[in-house]
């Protein structure tokens, strides 16, 4: 086996928690060549990475949207997609997608061996497949290892893996500069936001706003020296723009001010960063950033920081007899306002960033 093709069409931290995966191919296959499926989003945190020889940035959401703007255009890109894999004669697929209609198209292209989870009966088209009704019990990234055994690849225990180039460095550092930082400050990072994949539901994930607001100003009379960031994309401003207002001491604010790879830069320079689950933790820690996250409904067992290391990383939450909640892909309704985030008190994340920074 020498070709592979990962296909995973989702957000931040599932396509961070497949880089293990691909970790133990290249291990057992050093020579392998592997292609990597995913949406265009991602592709700036994918097109360092050592293990990955070619990117098909286009997944299905994509198309949707393409083809809303011009049929013509979509019809284009599909099949161009097509080809261009199909020309990489690819002889393994490992499937993340828990979508029929990708291994579908990677059987009419001729992958012989398809790997994947047969999730409410959608593995039909897979060669190879493993029954799931959702994650629990174990971290995803040991979940998606596990799709190595039909190859009877034998994984370690591999840390998520991301680079950043030279060049985003260089660039988020001169951004860093033109907002005044200076080489040896302290930078305390605050993503405030929970991820572009939740959408309209990314709220119930949210720690309030004005604590994030309470907790910065908390961080400057604890830290003199530090200097806040708030981080986020543009659909956050208004969450971003709530705590700035809220603050004695105005932070940072890049909100809606990096790509993705800046994002990625920043991080890399922060001494901490506090965040909602969401893409950022996960960006964090796979660059060896400390992390205080905070977690509701969502199983910190399954999403959390990976591999855990309480000397790095604190995730915290309230649990209450409902949580988690978030079950087999399903959030069930929130009967207690949201308690299990609402009671998380200030003087709580505070004292987790003393821990780590002390």
């Amino acid at each position: 086996m020498k070709k592979f093709i990962i296909i995973n069409p989702f957000g931040i931290g599932d396509v961070l928690f497949t880089t293990p995966v691909m970790r133990a191919i290249k291990d057992a296959y050093p020579d392998a060549f592997i292609g990597y499926w995913c949406n265009e989003r991602v592709t700036g945190l994918l097109k360092d990475n050592s293990c990955i020889n070619i990117i098909f940035a286009l997944s299905r959401g994509d198309l949707k949207k393409i083809h809303h703007q011009s049929k013509r255009e979509g019809i284009y890109k599909f099949f161009n997609l097509l080809f261009q894999i199909k020309k990489e004669k690819f002889e393994v697929a490992l499937d993340f997608s828990l979508d029929h209609r990708y291994s579908l198209i990677t059987k009419i292209l001729g992958i012989r061996k398809r790997v994947g989870f047969n999730y409410k009966g959608r593995g039909i088209f897979l060669t190879d497949k493993i029954d799931t009704q959702g994650y629990s019990s174990k971290h995803m990234v040991e979940y998606y290892l596990d799709l190595l055994t039909p190859l009877d690849i034998k994984p370690k225990r591999y840390d998520l893996d991301l680079k950043v180039s030279e060049d985003i460095k260089i660039k988020s550092k001169d951004m860093l500069n033109r907002c005044g930082v200076k080489n040896g400050d302290l930078l305390i990072g605050i993503a405030p936001g929970a991820g572009e994949s939740w959408g309209k539901d990314a709220s119930i994930k949210r720690w309030p706003d004005i604590k994030f607001a309470q907790l910065a100003d908390r961080i400057k009379i604890n830290f003199a020296a530090a200097k806040i960031i708030i981080l986020g994309d543009e659909s956050e401003r208004p969450i971003a723009d709530i705590i700035v207002k809220a603050t004695k001491d105005k932070p940072i604010d890049l909100t809606g001010k990096t790509t993705l790879e800046e994002l990625a830069g920043v991080i890399n320079n922060l001494g901490l960063l506090i965040a909602n689950d969401g893409g950022p933790l996960h960006i964090a820690v796979a660059q060896g950033i400390k992390t205080v996250s905070i977690f509701g409904p969502v199983d910190d067992l399954v999403y959390g920081p990976y591999p855990f290391d309480n000397n790095r990383h604190i995730v915290l939450r309230k649990t209450l007899d409902c949580s988690p909640c978030y079950q087999n892909f399903r959030l069930g309704p929130c009967l207690k306002n949201r308690e299990c985030l609402q009671g998380l008190e200030v003087e709580e994340v505070l004292n987790a960033v003393h821990k780590l920074l002390d």
